[in-house]
């Protein structure tokens, strides 16, 4: 796998709160929602703001119950349920995100695709996990910090993923079931705001030590707003850039995946 490279180094942090930003992030809202993108749809950009898009297929994977499913519709802006259930099959979810290129300030659509699929579906049919891995782009390793067991289960996870050219990064969750899955983003790594935790400090520093990997957290109440998502959005759409940059060899240009302008 890549170096990571660091955080902000790629892409432009926060553009989603910048005003030149707006024109493009308002291609993926509906009345200060998000909107929901089938998988033949896409952003439409007037001619003069023609965009490119990148596009990209993400696993994501973890124990029963530590809320894959919510992860997803959360990272959608589709509607979090609030009882769980266990995931029969495969379930995909289109997401769009623009990003800008720090480098010469080009512009980007993110095109990615969430795979979700049940961890007892993944045992019962062999099938299942050759079609999430096939041409897989990135793996998202979910835990909740309210089970140990989850945690653990992450070193395993990964160790299973030899692939050098898959982006792995690791989410951690907070939820309680019995009352809801609703998720907001904070990379603070501020363990007070959690009433119960299985999983201390001193154990998420050491993970990253050991495998290098970005950790990040999803816990409190939900907004409407980007802030809750655009620090997953673009931690992955930077590792991603990053990864297809070192594939061509380059650590600007990105001629080896094809692009789909968006008019």
């Amino acid at each position: 796998m890549a170096t990571v490279p660091p955080q902000g180094s790629l892409i432009v942090a926060d553009w989603h709160r910048c005003k030149e930003s707006k024109e493009y992030f308002n291609k993926i809202l509906h009345k200060k929602r998000r909107r929901t993108f089938g998988l033949l749809e896409s952003p439409v950009m007037p001619p003069q703001l023609a965009v490119d898009t990148v596009h990209y297929k993400i696993f994501i994977c973890g124990k029963s119950g530590v809320g894959k499913t919510a992860f997803a519709a959360r990272l959608a802006g589709l509607n979090i349920p609030n009882v769980h259930h266990e995931t029969t099959g495969i379930e995909t979810t289109v997401v769009y995100w623009p990003v800008k290129l720090r480098e010469n300030g080009r512009v980007l659509f993110f095109h990615l695709q969430l795979w979700d699929c049940g961890e007892n579906a993944l045992r019962r049919f062999d099938h299942l996990l050759p079609s999430c891995k096939e041409q897989v782009d990135a793996v998202l390793f979910l835990f909740s910090f309210t089970d140990r067991t989850s945690f653990d289960d992450v070193s395993n996870q990964i160790a299973k993923w030899t692939e050098p050219s898959v982006v792995k990064v690791v989410v951690g969750t907070n939820f309680l079931v019995s009352i809801c899955m609703f998720f907001s983003l904070d990379l603070s790594f501020r363990f007070d705001l959690f009433m119960h935790c299985d999983v201390a400090e001193r154990e998420v520093r050491e993970f990253q030590n050991k495998w290098s990997l970005p950790v990040l957290r999803t816990g409190g109440e939900v907004t409407n707003g980007l802030g809750d998502v655009a620090p997953i959005f673009n931690c992955l759409a930077e590792n991603l850039w990053h990864q297809d940059c070192v594939r061509a060899g380059t650590t600007s240009h990105h001629p080896l995946r094809e692009a789909v302008t968006l008019l």
